[in-house]
């Protein structure tokens, strides 16, 4: 399942517990989906940090800060 199909049933599950609420294999369903997406959001983040290179400037003390 891709990251838009799996939006898509999560967001297909809240739509239905607003109207008339869920069984319990779609509770579980819903957990294990948004576990699933946490997931992925957390592998993003982390691939992003993981790409981030931190260069020190002592040289140029507080002057060299940029942002």
């Amino acid at each position: 399942m891709n990251i838009d199909e799996l939006v898509a049933r999560i967001n297909e599950l809240a739509r239905k517990q607003k109207s008339s609420g869920l069984t319990e294999e779609e509770l579980a369903e819903r957990a294990k989906l948004r576990e699933i997406y946490l997931g992925n959001i957390r592998r993003n983040f982390r691939a992003q940090l993981d790409t981030i290179e931190i260069v020190d400037n002592d040289d140029q003390g507080d002057k060299g800060l940029t942002h």
